[in-house]
C-alpha cells in the first residue's frame, strides 16, 4: 500500500510543475447539501494526468532520463507524459491506437512528443510498448498501474481534503484505478469515514467487471462520450485492482445519454467545458444514484479535453 508520506512527497516534488486547482461551489447542487467541483479540467494540460506523469518522470534517473520515455495513451495521459518531459528536458513517444480521435494525436504533438499508431484498441498498443521497453530497456510510463504515479494522482485529494476538511463523500470518474486509487489513499488514510464512490460509463467499465468478478478482468473497449475511461485495468495489474478492492465504497455506472446531459449541465450551470469522462460524477450527485451520497460532496472534475465539434454538438 503506498503511504500518506509518500503521497505527501509526490506533492511537494510537483508543485513547481503543476497548477493547485480550484475547488468551486455548485450552487446548482447544492440543495439541502454542500457539493464541490474539483477542478483538474483546469489543470495546465486540462487533465490530473499530469500531476502522476509529473512525479514518475522526476523519479527516473539521469540514465533513464537521457533514454527518454515512451507511453500509451487515449489522450490525457499522452499531454501528461509529454508535457512533464518536454519542462523536464526528455524525450518522449507516445503510442496510440487507431480509436483514438485525431484531435487528441495533435494535441500531444503539439507538446513535442513524437506519436505513433500502433494497433485497432489501447490495448494492443499497451502489447506493443511493453514489448519495446523490455528490448530497448527503456521506461515505460504506465497510465495507471505505478506506484510513482499513483502517489502523483493521490495529490488531488490532499488538497481536497486541506480545502474542504468536513468532505464526507468524494465521487471520482474511474477506468484503470490509479486516479481513484490515489485519492482514495489521501483521503482514507487520514479520514477513513470519508465515502468513496466510483463512476464510470456503461460501455466497457473494466474496473468494475472486475470488482465484481474479484480479479483483473478484460473488458470490450467500445466507443462511448467517455472515451478516457476505456481500456483494460490490464491482466497483470500490480496495484490499482487491490486498491479499489478496499477504498471503493460504491461504485455507480452512467449511461451515454447521462454523459451527454452531463456535459451540458457543466456548461449551462458551471460554465464549465468538460470531457465525457467528467461530466459522470455531476451526474450521481443530479440523480441521486447512490445511496452513499452525504451532505459535504467533492465531484471530481477530471478533465476538459474535449474535441469542439463534438462539444457543440452536444450543447446545441
Amino acid at each position: 500500500m503506498i503511504s500518506l508520506d509518500k503521497i505527501k512527497q509526490a506533492h511537494t516534488s510537483i508543485a513547481p510543475y503543476i497548477n493547485r486547482t480550484p475547488l468551486i461551489l455548485s450552487n446548482h447542487l447544492s440543495q439541502n447539501r454542500i457539493v464541490k467541483l474539483k477542478l483538474e479540467s483546469l489543470q495546465i494540460t486540462n487533465s490530473f494526468k499530469l500531476r502522476g506523469a509529473t512525479n514518475k518522470l522526476l523519479s527516473l534517473d539521469n540514465e533513464q532520463k537521457q533514454k527518454g520515455v515512451i507511453a500509451v495513451s487515449t489522450g490525457n495521459h499522452g499531454k501528461g507524459v509529454a508535457h512533464a518531459a518536454r519542462v523536464l528536458g526528455i524525450k518522449s513517444t507516445i503510442f496510440m491506437s487507431s480509436m483514438v480521435p485525431q484531435y487528441r494525436k495533435e494535441a500531444i504533438e503539439a507538446l513535442g512528443a513524437k506519436v505513433e499508431i500502433i494497433g485497432n484498441n489501447s490495448d494492443e498498443a499497451d502489447l506493443y510498448a511493453k514489448k519495446l521497453a523490455k528490448e530497448k530497456n527503456i521506461t515505460l510510463v504506465h497510465p495507471f498501474d505505478d506506484e510513482e504515479v499513483i502517489a502523483g494522482q493521490g495529490t488531488v485529494g490532499l488538497e481536497m481534503l486541506e480545502d474542504f476538511p468536513d468532505v464526507d463523500t468524494v465521487i471520482i470518474p474511474t477506468s484503470g484505478g490509479g486516479l481513484i486509487g490515489g485519492i482514495a489513499l489521501a483521503i482514507k488514510l487520514q479520514k477513513p469515514s470519508v465515502q468513496i464512490i466510483a463512476v464510470s460509463m456503461e460501455r466497457g467499465p473494466s474496473m468494475y467487471e472486475s470488482l465484481k468478478q474479484g480479479k483483473p478482468t478484460d473488458v470490450e473497449e467500445l466507443e462511448t462520450l467517455a472515451d478516457c475511461l476505456g481500456g483494460s485495468i490490464g491482466l497483470d495489474n500490480k496495484y490499482t485492482f487491490k486498491i479499489a478492492q478496499e477504498t471503493i465504497d460504491d461504485f455507480v455506472l452512467v449511461n451515454e445519454d447521462k454523459i451527454a446531459e452531463g456535459i451540458k449541465f457543466n456548461f449551462v450551470e458551471h460554465k464549465l467545458v468538460t470531457e465525457g469522462a467528467a461530466a459522470t460524477g455531476v451526474m450521481v450527485v443530479k440523480d441521486n444514484m447512490s445511496t452513499k451520497l452525504g451532505k459535504n460532496i467533492i465531484s471530481l472534475i477530471c478533465g476538459g479535453n474535449i474535441d469542439a465539434k463534438l462539444f457543440n454538438k452536444i450543447i446545441s
